[in-house]
């Protein structure tokens, strides 16, 4: 087996695993059915996600989306692995969220995927700090909270027309991987652009439309994120926190993070602590 799922927590109409996928390039993927909705966020790695919504690519913090019934295949053709969180609701479930919705009216996803937004990322630096504290009493409101907050999000989205060629999925792979891999130093486009063999102005424009965000938008939530989920778990000093992150000076990093999740960094620890 290629992916290895640990159940985080469930409940009545819901559960949360931790999927890990260990797939690469030669091996063949097959097709699996989603069983419930499934809600999974992206914490690492990017794959080729195809279901009878369409074909999209999914790199951190993108979110897939599934309809129950649903056949669906994950491909890695162009890289090594991913981990997502995996929340999966009930039918029943997810009408009950939707009742309380205003102006969600259709019971299922038109489109594969959500891309990173800033709406969602406060949420997904949550849920990724929950599992790796391992604190399963705090999915049940996750849980709730991520099924509304993507059932208004999707309710928004445009749907995907147009799906990414081959050639494209792997220069984003492979650039995705390389911003995991050094998030915490600088990284200019140019520098990404030349692993793919690509001019910037034309990987920029493949990036952006493959991925749903541009390549510096992704190192920068990559960075915020992992400084999200730091001031969560541990009590290291704010500064050490943004300098490992790959932020060069306190005042870029306070700013950045206010702007992605809504408030300050030392706000947000605070808040955090008074909640356990």
């Amino acid at each position: 087996m290629t992916t290895a799922q640990r159940t985080l927590a469930s409940g009545s109409g819901w559960h949360v695993s931790d999927v890990v996928c260990t797939a690469a390039a030669g091996d063949r993927p097959f097709e699996e059915e989603h069983r419930g909705f499934c809600v999974a966020a992206v914490t690492r790695g990017a794959f080729r996600y195809r279901t009878r919504q369409g074909t999209a690519m999914l790199a951190p913090g993108a979110i897939l989306l599934g309809n129950p019934g649903a056949c669906y295949e994950c491909g890695h053709e162009h890289g090594a692995g991913d981990r997502c969180i995996s929340f999966h609701f009930s039918p029943a479930y997810m009408e009950r969220v939707m009742a309380d919705l205003p102006g969600a009216k259709r019971l299922g996803f038109a489109d594969p995927r959500l891309p990173p937004s800033p709406a969602l990322a406060p949420l997904l630096a949550e849920a990724e700090a929950a599992r790796e504290t391992g604190d399963g009493g705090a999915f049940e409101e996750l849980g709730l909270r991520m099924a509304g907050a993507v059932v208004a999000a999707a309710a928004g989205s445009s749907r995907t027309t147009r799906t990414p060629s081959p050639r494209d999925q792997k220069r984003v792979a492979e650039a995705v991987r390389l911003i995991e891999l050094n998030a915490d130093r600088p990284l200019s486009l140019t520098e990404i652009a030349d692993t793919t063999a690509t001019s910037p102005f034309h990987f920029l424009r493949t990036f952006r439309r493959v991925a749903g965000m541009t390549p510096y938008q992704l190192l920068l939530r990559t960075r915020l994120h992992r400084a999200a989920v730091r001031l969560r778990s541990s009590d290291a000093t704010i500064s050490t926190i943004a300098f490992d992150a790959g932020f060069n000076d306190l005042s870029t990093f306070n700013r950045r993070f206010r702007r992605e999740m809504g408030e300050a960094p030392g706000a947000y620890r605070a808040r955090i602590s008074q909640m356990r």
